[in-house]
This record gives structure tokens, C-alpha cells and sequence, in this order.
């Protein structure tokens, strides 16, 4: 919980309120588990550059199998293992979106990376689902229990996200994560952003890498400046 509580604390201050204090986040991370400083570094540009126009936002480590959840004022909401496409690649393929699960070669069961806008909508047979990109039919929601040969429960449990990689692309996580945390930070919609396996980060997130790239270049100047 202490890595919550510290990432809850750096977003409010990106946030630019003085006042406001960390909020108690929901961590269903596995103990010791750690979040990258990529993922960290991009939620933190997010809410400094308002990438998200004031709309809550999640990120999603394909590689670590974390999602951490932010609200529109920036906050950590929560923090949570996510079981994930079983195929490693960063785009869906041509025309997998009409297709019965399946019927979805293994090849082609990948979570895409990049910035989506998501929202609630329906769908022909879960009813209304939290759409991540609507286009490749990617939505994000909680493990199915009708999946007992994949063991997503028992996946989602594991502390290692080695055995993560387990569905057709959408992205899953626990029931009461979905509930408290998920459910009432989209209800109106967000942004997500997903990490990439293959891809780099410069291709996925051009202008975080720009301004991360410009970060890194002034604290390079000052320290040769110090040095004189």
C-alpha cells in the first residue's frame, strides 16, 4: 500500500492543489510487486499536460500485468494485476472485431497498445461493456466465471504476470476491483493508455517521449552548468 499511497501523493501534486491530501487507493498489486518508472512517468505526464482533458484515465504494463486506475482530478484510484491478450503484439488485426471469440486465430489474440478513448456502450452478447477501443473490440471487465479450463481466476491470483497472457484481447480484472474502482471512475468515459510489448514507447506515446526526452536534456544542461 505504501506504493499507492506514494503515487496517489506524486499525482496530486502534478494536480497543482496544495490543499488536497493522498486518498486512501484500492491495491490489489501482489505484495512486493513494483510499478515500473515508465508507467509512473507517463501518468504523471499525463496529468501535467491535461493529456487526458480532465477525463479519468488508466494505464495498462502489458509486460508487468498491472493496470493502475486515475481519476479526472488525477488521484490514484486503485491499483490491480489485469489478465491480458495471449498473444504478445501491439495492434489488432483487419477485421477481428467481426468475429466470434472462437474463431480468433491464437495469433491475432493481442491487446493493442496505445492512447484509446473508451466509454460504456453495448454489445451484441455481454449487454452494456466499458469499450477500450470499440474498434478492435477491446473492453475492459471483470473475470469471466464461465472460463473455468483457462483458470483466469487462478491466473489473476498468481503473483507472477508470466501467466497473465490468457484472453482474446480484452482486458480482465477482479470482480471487486471492477466494482469499486473501474465502474464508478468510467462511467462517463476516459482514456487508456496501453503500454506496448514490441513496439517503442516513441512510436506508442510521441509526445510523453518528446517531453520525457526534453526533461532529460534540461537536467543534463544543469548538471554540466554546476560542474563549471
Amino acid at each position: 500500500m505504501a506504493l499507492v499511497v506514494a503515487l496517489a501523493s506524486t499525482h496530486v501534486a502534478h494536480a497543482k492543489d496544495p490543499v488536497a491530501q493522498p486518498v486512501a487507493a484500492v491495491d490489489e498489486l501482489p505484495q512486493g510487486q513494483e510499478v515500473s518508472d515508465t508507467v509512473i512517468e507517463l501518468a504523471g505526464w499525463v496529468v501535467a499536460s491535461k493529456d487526458s482533458q480532465g477525463y479519468p484515465f488508466a494505464v495498462l504494463d502489458k509486460a508487468a500485468a498491472q493496470i493502475l486506475v486515475f481519476g479526472g482530478d488525477g488521484k490514484l484510484r486503485g491499483a490491480a494485476p489485469a489478465l491480458i491478450g495471449s498473444a504478445t503484439g501491439d495492434h489488432s488485426a483487419p477485421g477481428v472485431a467481426g468475429l466470434a471469440l472462437r474463431a480468433i486465430p491464437g495469433r491475432d489474440r493481442t491487446t493493442p497498445a496505445g492512447r484509446f478513448i473508451g466509454g460504456y456502450g453495448p454489445s451484441i452478447d455481454a449487454g452494456r461493456v466499458l469499450w477500450v477501443d470499440y474498434d478492435s473490440a477491446v473492453s475492459l471487465h471483470p473475470t469471466p466465471p464461465g472460463t473455468p479450463a483457462e483458470k483466469r481466476a487462478e491466473r489473476l491470483a498468481s503473483p507472477s504476470p508470466d501467466d497473465n497472457r490468457v484472453t482474446h484481447g480484452c482486458i480482465n480484472v477482479s470482480t471487486p476491483f471492477y466494482e469499486q474502482v473501474v465502474r464508478t471512475t468510467f462511467e462517463r468515459g476516459g482514456v487508456f493508455y496501453i503500454l506496448p510489448d514490441k513496439a517503442s514507447i516513441a512510436e506508442t506515446f510521441p509526445a510523453f517521449a518528446e517531453s520525457r526526452a526534453a526533461a532529460q536534456d534540461g537536467d543534463g544542461k544543469r548538471t554540466r552548468s554546476a560542474r563549471k
